[in-house]
């Protein structure tokens, strides 16, 4: 192990040395703002909403998250990656910029429509979701705001403050919205309504800017620009998918084989793994459209690199992980009440999930598909996905909640574990 990956001076060297560096310095602390406001301020709402909706009335929101997350998904394509990488290579170049971001910008709305049309079918024919469809229908909100705010755009113009100015005001405001708005259980519905009107406000705002302050024009794409951007996708489309099943699907698969209570006290331990989650991950969120151009200028450079933040990462989210798993009885006391008291066992486990996306983010964002092997990554996380789903299929029947934790560490782990191997072989670690 290196010893300056925990020297001050070192990392105060290569964070402001140069005006690069000074960037990324200030795109990782706008990003480490907006992931603390994504995750903290729903901490400041979550023992809240679960002492006022109950464990069934937040399972249900929760569960309605994870079916409608699928949707995101699929809008999102592989763009939150693919579209960031190209318009960092190019952002210097404004003609081309309003090429990229149109021709994205036009799938991603086909394919919002496309979700509605398929969420439509699915509300109509199933009575599961049926029973329920309001909740569906505002929750789906939040996959319009998806589409209009373009993450990718400002990720790869490595300008991320104006995504945390405006991820502040939308949390903020739904954030006080729901003191507001909820005070019993009947009102469920409007949690859905305030999450999505959030989302889709910043979404607008966000198109604002990118025209106004970014003298980005939207052009009409070519097909030949559209079938571009679908090919550049697909790998990490692919990916995203597969990445859900062991993901968001842990939630919707326990909704469909149990009920929305014990949905209810996954999706409350789950949160809480979140928020320390969202600490870690401005890391590899800033250090993405970095490693993009670095590697295609210095090979070396960026190997050195990948290898000090893996090991600082690493050490770092295991500790956390450790120490949140000792005080897990405590937090889930705090934060979700006494009537979630079957949460705690299941935070304990799930809490290492932390240390395994830490190590296997850098090892699969910033390794594999950094360094050009975007179908490596793609065949290891399909196949972990797969394995994860039969995993936990098993487990839900033998353990209940506490199945789906353990299933969800042990296939992030096994993807960490091959994610290395794969790039000691390629003879980049």
């Amino acid at each position: 192990m290196r010893k300056d990956i925990f020297d001050f001076r070192y990392w105060k060297t290569v964070l402001t040395g140069s005006p690069t560096r000074k960037r990324l310095t200030g795109n990782f602390f706008s990003l480490s703002i907006l992931q603390a406001l994504n995750y903290v301020l729903p901490l400041i709402t979550l023992p809240y909403l679960v002492r006022v909706l109950g464990p069934e009335k937040y399972g249900l929101i929760s569960f309605a998250q994870a079916f409608i997350g699928y949707f995101i998904i699929l809008t999102d394509y592989g763009f939150s990656l693919s579209a960031t990488r190209e318009i960092s290579i190019h952002r210097d170049n404004k003609e081309k910029v309003s090429e990229i971001f149109s021709s994205v910008m036009t799938i991603k709305f086909f394919l919002g429509i496309l979700s509605f049309i398929i969420l439509a079918i699915m509300l109509a024919l199933i009575p599961r979701f049926g029973q329920d469809w309001l909740i569906y229908i505002l929750t789906f909100g939040t996959v319009l705001g998806n589409i209009l705010f373009p993450i990718w755009f400002f990720q790869g113009m490595e300008n991320m403050k104006w995504i945390t100015i405006l991820n502040i005001v939308s949390k903020t405001i739904f954030t006080i919205c729901i003191f507001i708005f909820i005070h019993r259980v009947s009102d469920y519905p409007y949690v859905a309504l305030i999450n999505s009107l959030g989302y889709l406000v910043a979404g607008i705002i966000s198109l604002i800017i990118v025209f106004k302050n970014f003298k980005v024009k939207f052009v009409l794409p070519k097909l030949e620009n559209i079938k571009y951007q679908l090919k550049e996708g697909w790998h990490i489309f692919v990916s995203n998918i597969a990445i859900s099943l062991y993901t968001t699907s842990n939630t919707f698969i326990l909704g469909l084989f149990t009920n929305n209570t014990i949905v209810g006290y996954y999706s409350g331990a789950e949160k809480i793994v979140k928020a320390v989650q969202g600490l870690i991950n401005p890391i590899s969120q800033t250090i993405y459209p970095y490693f993009s151009k670095l590697y295609t200028e210095n090979k070396q450079r960026a190997v050195d690199l990948l290898k000090k933040i893996l090991s600082l990462v690493g050490i770092s989210t295991f500790l956390i992980s450790i120490i949140i798993n000792i005080f897990a009885p405590l937090i889930c006391k705090i934060i979700l009440g006494p009537e979630f008291s079957e949460s705690i066992p299941v935070l304990k486990i799930l809490i290492f999930i932390v240390f395994a996306i830490g190590v296997n983010n850098i090892l699969g964002i910033q390794g594999l598909v950094g360094f050009g092997y975007k179908k490596d990554f793609t065949k290891i996380v399909v196949i972990c996905s797969l394995v994860h789903l039969g995993l936990i299929t098993i487990l839900i029947w033998q353990y209940g909640l506490i199945g789906v934790a353990i299933g969800t560490v042990i296939t992030e782990s096994l993807i960490s574990i091959i994610e290395y191997y794969c790039l000691k072989r390629k003879r980049i670690l």
